[in-house]
């Protein structure tokens, strides 16, 4: 497990970017924690360090954002409204994997489906503009 700390979004994107050149193109990236936690920064910053060049939001309403990086496709799930297996299931999230990195905001409602093999990334609010990162199944250099 590892721990890192961020103070502002900017330096969140760059956590994000360092984590995306380390990455083989089949991860599941599953973010946790709560509202105006930087996991959209972190989303901007992994999408740039995969070269996308489109602009990065939170899919809140879409459910999932598709972008097109120079080697990988990044598929970007918001999770929030999500609240069973059914919900999960319209989707179409298990039809995305294997086929690109997977980044899902608002993990915790739907953990219980979540593949074994995954990268965890906690946020936690330290104060208003820091956040400590836990990190679990992967090593941000």
């Amino acid at each position: 497990m590892q721990t890192l700390y961020s103070t502002s979004e900017q330096e969140t994107e760059v956590l994000a970017e360092r984590l995306a050149h380390t990455l083989k193109g089949r991860e599941v990236i599953a973010l946790f924690g709560g509202m105006g936690m930087g996991k959209t920064a972190f989303a901007r910053g992994l999408a740039r360090g995969l070269g996308v060049t489109d602009g990065v939001s939170s899919p809140t309403f879409a459910l999932v954002n598709e972008y097109e990086g120079t080697e990988y496709r990044l598929y970007h799930f918001d999770m929030y409204r999500i609240t069973s297996y059914d919900d999960l299931y319209t989707t179409g999230f298990f039809d995305y994997q294997d086929t690109g990195i997977l980044l899902i905001e608002w993990s915790e409602n739907i953990e219980p489906f979540l593949p074994q093999e995954r990268i965890n990334i906690t946020f936690h609010r330290v104060s208003d503009h820091e956040r400590k990162l836990t990190v679990e199944g992967a090593e941000i250099p």
